[in-house]
Formats: C-alpha cells, structure tokens, sequence
C-alpha cells in the first residue's frame, strides 16, 4: 500500500502542474501575435525549461501551437472547439442569437458573428439563410483578418501595432496592396461598417459592423452575407442602418 505522504505529494505536484498550465494559457489573453518561450517564462515567473515542458504538454493536446515562421507560440485548435460550445451554449449567445435572427429574417441572407483568435478570424455564432442558394456558415471555422468584410471590422478596431503585425505576416499574397487596407480600415472606423465583394470567396459578398461591450471595448463583428447575384453592393448599401442597428441594440445588450 502506498505511503500516504507520498500520494499526498503526488497530488499536489499534479496540481501545481496544472497551475502552471492554465498560467501560461492565460498568458495569452492578452497577446496579440503570440508569446515566445522567454515571454511566457517571464510572465508566470518560471524557469524555461519548467515553461517548454509544460509547453510541449499543451501542445500535444492541441491548446497551443508554434507559429510556422516565428519561435513563437499561439493558442491552439483545441481553444477553439472549446470557444466554439461556449458561445454555442452560454449567455452571450442567448443574448445574441434572437437579434441575429431578427437580422437574418430581414435581409434573408445568411448572418454570422466573428472574434479574433490570433491572426485570424473564428465564426463563433451563425444563423443561416433560409433560400435554397445561401452561404454555408460553420461555426468554429477560421479565415484569413485581411480580407473580407468581417476581417476588416477586427482589424479596424484593433491596435495599430497588432495591424502592422498582420501586415508584415508572409503568408499575405505577394501582390497585397497594404496601404489600400490601410486606407479602408480608417474608413471602417468612420463609417461604422466595411462591405466586401467577391474578396474571399467568388460570388459572395458580405457587410459587417462592429460589436461594444460594457467597457465600450470592441468584441465581436456581426456580418450578414449572401449570393452576390442576390446580395450585391446596391442591395447592401440599403441594409448598412439595418445592420448597424442590431450590431448596436446587441452592444447595449451585452452593456447591461
């Protein structure tokens, strides 16, 4: 039979472990562009070493991952599926969901909510159109921030530093024009909203507008997109103020 001690100073190596795990993960609330190893070792306050093993750990499960062109660590996939049941089942998405309906219900298309999750975007809520030719919108999924109706409002209203980091990214098409997105994401910020047409995906186009939080901190993008046959820049320049309206009526939702 085991000592008793002995287990005793199992468990609590167990859970100073995880402890140390969730630091780090936590680490990363803040981080824009992700953390490398001696950013983390300083933050919780650990040896390297102690920081890469319980890295490698995290890894294996899929809550971080390595930048492919950096020494730098992000949040992994796994931190999706996660998001991805959360805003599925908790409050917010309580809150949110009868608005985006009432949204889908009036312009007929197809109508999603978006956060940042590193240098890309996640749809975290969608309720989709009920035409026979609509856009397909799976929650949990990732796209590119630099491009797209959506992407432009999480960048538009993010930190001047984390929008160069995007920019100078390599994966960026060689022939990306940087100061034209410079440029729009300045007049997001004085419109309120971004339109993109056929940018990501041929024969789709979408508006989306920008989500406050009680701090009037930016949390979200509210994109409605569609068939470009059916949802084309005339028709959405009469949808801008529908938009807008439910992108505000769910800030003050979540204000409160």
């Amino acid at each position: 039979m085991p000592d008793r001690s002995s287990v005793d100073l199992s468990a609590q190596t167990t859970v100073r472990a995880v402890d140390r795990a969730l630091d780090i993960l936590l680490c990363f609330a803040k981080a824009e562009g992700g953390l490398s190893l001696s950013d983390i070792s300083r933050e919780v306050g650990l040896h390297k070493s102690t920081v890469h093993r319980l890295l490698t750990s995290l890894q294996k499960k899929g809550f971080v991952r390595r930048h492919a062109d950096s020494d730098k660590y992000l949040l992994g996939w796994s931190i999706l599926e996660l998001l991805s049941n959360l805003y599925q089942s908790n409050e917010l998405a309580s809150v949110v969901l009868p608005e985006m309906t009432h949204l889908r219900d009036a312009t007929g298309e197809t109508v999603s909510l978006y956060i940042r999750s590193g240098k890309e975007r996640l749809r975290i809520q969608s309720v989709e159109s009920n035409a026979p030719v609509r856009n397909v919108a799976t929650i949990g999924k990732t796209y590119p921030l630099y491009i797209g109706a959506s992407g432009k409002v999480l960048l538009a209203y993010a930190s001047s530093e984390f929008v160069e980091e995007v920019l100078a990214d390599s994966t960026l098409p060689p022939d990306f024009d940087r100061e034209n997105l410079r440029s729009q994401l300045e007049q997001v910020r004085n419109d309120g909203y971004a339109v993109s047409i056929q940018e990501r995906d041929d024969g789709a186009s979408a508006i989306a507008a920008p989500i406050f939080g009680r701090s009037h901190e930016f949390v979200a993008a509210l994109s409605v997109s569609g068939p470009v046959t059916r949802f084309s820049r005339d028709i959405i320049s009469g949808y801008v103020e529908t938009v807008k309206t439910s992108a505000n009526l769910i800030s003050k939702l979540l204000s409160h």
